[in-house]
Formats: structure tokens, sequence, C-alpha cells
């Protein structure tokens, strides 16, 4: 056998070729992508929720999933986009907790936005709470009525806020 300083340059490409393919395969295999997705079925007609995230978990005994890292929640059923850092979603409780960063955006532009926030599939209710010293934020469409031609009476006058402490 030649020793490899010796083989042309052809050889040693195919060589290292030869030993690059498998290792490539095993680490595709060893080492996922970052962005996991799982898709629960959570509603009665079978349309999906889809959670991405860079890390899933999935505990089957007690039946969670836990996402962390750039979490994106999608239910086009209920019309609900989400993001935050972590969310486990309790297919048995028929529950999703969010936590850190939460932005939960409804079509028709209502919004929440808080540290922790535990959405309630099958009431169809959002629980939200602030970091501590901090408040949560909802913004609400609110679509003007028509009154058969008549103007709306306009709201009374509020005092101007003052700075909390």
């Amino acid at each position: 056998m030649m020793p490899c300083y010796q083989l042309p340059i052809s050889q040693i490409r195919r060589l290292g070729l030869a030993l690059m393919l498998p290792a490539a395969l095993w680490g595709a295999f060893v080492f996922p992508t970052q962005v996991q997705t799982a898709t629960a079925q959570t509603s009665k007609d079978n349309r999906p929720l889809t959670i991405r995230a860079d890390v899933q978990e999935y505990d089957a005994k007690n039946q969670v999933v836990t996402a962390r890292g750039n979490v994106q929640m999608l239910y086009p059923s209920r019309q609900i986009q989400a993001t935050s850092a972590q969310a486990q979603y309790f297919s048995k409780e028929r529950r999703i907790d969010f936590s850190g960063n939460v932005y939960i955006l409804q079509q028709g532009g209502n919004s929440i936005r808080a540290e922790k926030v535990t959405y309630l599939i099958d009431e169809g209710r959002f629980v939200a709470l602030p970091q501590s010293n901090r408040q949560v934020e909802s913004i609400y469409m609110i679509e003007e009525s028509d009154n058969g031609g008549q103007t709306a009476t306009p709201a009374p006058k509020t005092p101007p806020l003052k700075p909390s402490n």
C-alpha cells in the first residue's frame, strides 16, 4: 500500500469524499435541524394547531409538548398567532401555557402582550400575567355600529392619566 502523501490528488479527494459522505449522513440523523414543528389536532373538525420552535420535547406519559426558543404558534381555526420564548401544550387539559415575552394576535387586530399567558382552548379564553412591576397590554379593535344614519354619542371625557410609580 502506498503512503497517502504519494497518492495522486484525485484519489485523495475520492478518499475524502468517501469518508465525508457517511459522516454527513450520520450527522443529519443525530443532529436534527434547529427548527422543529409539532402539529396537534385540537378542534372537533380536526384543524391543526402548529407549533414551531428551536427545540421541542414530548412527554408521552402526561401528553405534554414543551417548545423552547423562538416559539411560534399558528391556530388557523381560531384565527390565532402567537410568539413566545416557551410554550407548553397540555393535550389532556386542552390548554397552552406561553411564557417569556408573549405576543398573541387574533385576526382583526386584537392582541395581548404579557410575560405569561394561558390559553384555555375549549373556553376560548386567555389569562395573562405581567412581569413584576409591569402591566399586561391588550389591544381590541372595536367596530363602530351603524345607528341607522344617526351619529354615535361621543364618549365622555376622561381625566389625563397619572404616571404610575
